[in-house]
């Protein structure tokens, strides 16, 4: 059939749903049912055959995508694995953020949605699996519903916690902890670490750590993250809790013997009370939606740190924190100054 390819019960129509880690992810549809799946092609090789130990290990687990089948099949005559999973059609977890509009983000659905991220982490931690590579594009949701889950997917980058500690540097910058920059050993604490970042970006719109380069990761971006270098600006922060600061702060710990545990951020109030966090409207949705341009540009970066990014150690000379710059927050706080003196300006008139 022109334009489509069949591989025993499914029908694909070779639609790129998106790209993981170590292959492509297509649409498919089961011949009997009609049910729509995605369909993740990968090459044979000892590390694609890992990935599929690890995700179907976990696959059935709360907020975790479910792998439905797995094939062997030929593919431009080289042995490939055909991996069918549930189809996510609802989407990046950053994306529905941006596309709610006027509608307001709180700090509470913040909290839900970390809790949710925590269940996947919590199951696959106790299956002494380390994701280590937890970030928003690997978060999708089941549908276009208001009630749809948010789940986990792609295990490229995962490895069993119970042999050797985790050594190999090669993960999405701005998300990565600080161990994994330097030549430390590194466990399930590197999950940790990203809780913390992506809990961050969703209670304000831009990450603690960015390149001021505009590189994936910069020596100065990789120093700050080692030293543990962010803040809680003002007025993205003026009004979030407390708690919710707290919580980071325990995440971002640079030393991971001193970063939470999943149970004990499981524990924490701000998560296993998340239906008495407070309501506060954030400043998220209109951040995320006024620089979706530069998310976008930011998310290719990622895409392609991930399968080039190999951490030097050059020692660099970086500014104090109170004068080093967050360049997304600086480009947000010079347009917010030149809107504030048009408005002024209209005023004197």
């Amino acid at each position: 059939m022109s334009g489509q390819q069949r591989s025993r019960g499914f029908l694909c129509p070779l639609q790129v749903l998106g790209l993981g880690v170590n292959g492509k992810v297509l649409e498919c549809f089961h011949r009997r049912t009609g049910q729509k799946c995605a369909l993740k092609l990968l090459y044979d090789s000892p590390k694609a055959r890992q990935e599929v130990d690890h995700h179907w290990q976990a696959s059935g687990g709360p907020h975790i995508v479910c792998i439905l089948d797995v094939y062997e099949n030929m593919h431009h005559g080289k042995r490939c694995l055909l991996i069918v999973m549930e189809c996510m059609e609802g989407g990046e977890l950053f994306s529905r953020i941006q596309e709610r509009g006027d509608q307001a983000f709180t700090e509470r659905e913040a909290a839900e949605i970390m809790r949710d991220i925590g269940t996947a982490i919590q199951f696959l931690h106790s299956q002494n699996i380390a994701h280590r590579d937890v970030k928003p594009e690997n978060l999708l949701y089941t549908s276009k519903e208001k009630d749809a889950v948010l789940k986990l997917t792609d295990f490229g980058f995962a490895k069993e916690t119970t042999q050797n500690a985790l050594q190999t540097p090669c993960y999405t910058p701005y998300y990565v902890a600080p161990e994994v920059l330097g030549p430390e050993k590194y466990d399930k604490s590197c999950d940790m670490w990203s809780l913390g970042v992506i809990m961050y970006i969703l209670l304000c719109g831009f990450p603690p750590f960015y390149s001021n380069t505009g590189q994936a990761i910069s020596p100065g971006m990789k120093r700050r993250i080692r030293l543990g270098q962010y803040g809680f600006p003002n007025p993205e922060w003026s009004e979030v809790s407390e708690d919710a600061k707290q919580l980071i702060r325990l995440l971002l710990k640079t030393d991971p013997t001193e970063r939470l545990t999943i149970t004990q951020f499981m524990n924490h109030p701000w998560i296993n009370q998340s239906m008495v966090v407070p309501q506060t409207p954030l400043h998220t949705a209109r951040v995320l939606q006024e620089d979706k341009d530069h998310w976008d540009e930011v998310k290719e970066e990622m895409t392609s740190a991930l399968a080039t990014m190999r951490v030097d150690y050059d020692q660099v000379k970086i500014k104090d924190l109170k004068t080093s710059n967050n360049r997304l927050l600086n480009k947000r706080r010079k347009k917010q100054a030149g809107s504030t003196s048009t408005s002024q300006g209209c005023n004197n008139q």
